[in-house]
């Protein structure tokens, strides 16, 4: 399991004063909240203060991050917490630094491929990867994820219902 698990992503300068707007990979942005430090390019820093902006975006006040020019400096980072630092997810939930990585499989057990990529939404989009190479997505919509099993590697999928949803590239 990974040390550091990135909450949220850093996506330009906010305002004169230093603030940046950040893409939030928690359930809301309030989550960010609760984190005393963070990490941001392997230095720890204090979020100062963290003002929602909508579904999945904030803008985040950073500890020695004064003004526009040091705010365009954090531009593309992302933001990391130390996992002890972070709760244990409800029953059924999942980190998705957790899931990446994780061979999808259909309940009769044909491989299908490697996930590589979650898109976090309303409904998370999951992307995996053919053995040919070929990439696929999919939203997590009702019935199409029977089972996770991070620990052991597998995403079990519903073959029916993923044809009805998934998209090839």
């Amino acid at each position: 399991m990974k040390e550091f698990l990135s909450v949220a992503s850093i996506l330009k300068p906010q305002g004169i004063k230093g603030e940046v707007k950040a893409l939030c990979y928690t359930d809301s942005p309030e989550d960010l909240k609760a984190f005393d430090r963070v990490y941001i390019g392997g230095n720890c820093r204090k979020l100062l203060k963290v003002r929602p902006a909508g579904d999945h975006l904030a803008y985040l006040a950073v500890a020695g991050v004064a003004d526009r020019n040091a705010a365009e400096l954090l531009r593309g980072m992302e933001i990391e917490v130390r996992r002890e630092d972070i709760p244990e997810p409800a029953d059924g939930r999942f980190y998705i630094a957790d899931l990446l990585g994780c061979l999808i499989v259909t309940e009769e057990g044909e491989k299908l491929g490697v996930l590589k990529d979650i898109i976090p939404a309303h409904t998370d989009v999951y992307e995996y990867e053919k053995a040919d190479g070929g990439l696929v997505m999919f939203p997590a919509a009702d019935g199409v994820i029977v089972d996770a099993d991070p620990a052991g590697g597998r995403i079990t999928v519903n073959a029916k219902r993923l044809a009805q949803v998934a998209s090839e590239e």
